[in-house]
């Protein structure tokens, strides 16, 4: 043995993921694939797959599918909860500014919206459908609270959230690059007649 091999670091040793590092990664691969197939068109073997667990591992972490599709589903509601308090408390003046705003930069997210449509697509099932209740109601009085607005005025900023849930489903932000009809709908004609 030559004296440079004598003195070469062994491999390092691989750390183990704990489980909540596991299990945030299993979540995370749940909304990708949840959000482009569905509850009913994924399978948990394809999700352990994509993060290299067992099928049976998944399970012992969420119970069952569904069980995974729901905590996929809260974990897309915690981040749009998240998302909108951030921003009024960046802005704390114009709350309701500030929440169009915030809704605008979820656009970029367009995987977790896809997965926000997934849950409401499978809201025929009774714990899914509790699940978008209360949640959408965890928004509609945090939005109430924070702004102060009239019912009118909740009614249009969950009107145009949802409207711009579908244009990141249908991907509407980058097709507004190149087609007038798209922009008209997302508002930046409106925007950009503010802007000169």
């Amino acid at each position: 043995m030559s004296r440079a091999s004598s003195r070469e670091r062994p491999p390092a040793r691989r750390t183990r993921m704990s489980r909540d590092e596991r299990r945030e990664m299993v979540l995370d691969a749940a909304i990708v694939e949840f959000a482009s197939y569905g509850l009913h068109g994924v399978t948990t073997d394809t999700i352990a797959e994509r993060v290299g667990v067992s099928q049976p591992y998944v399970i012992r972490l969420f119970g069952s599918k569904k069980g995974l599709f729901l905590e996929a589903g809260q974990r897309v509601f915690d981040r749009i909860m998240s998302a909108l308090r951030e921003a009024v408390e960046r802005q704390p003046q114009e709350p309701m500014r500030a929440l169009q705003r915030a809704y605008v930069g979820l656009m970029t997210q367009r995987e977790e919206l896809l997965m926000l449509i997934q849950v409401f697509a499978a809201s025929k099932d009774p714990e899914v459908l509790r699940t978008v209740h209360e949640r959408m109601e965890e928004l509609y009085n945090y939005v109430k609270d924070v702004t102060g607005g009239s019912e009118e005025d909740l009614r249009l900023l969950f009107a145009q959230a949802m409207l711009l849930t579908a244009a990141a489903s249908i991907d509407l932000y980058s097709l507004a690059e190149e087609k007038e009809w798209a922009r008209a709908l997302l508002g930046f004609n409106r925007i950009r007649k503010r802007k000169s």
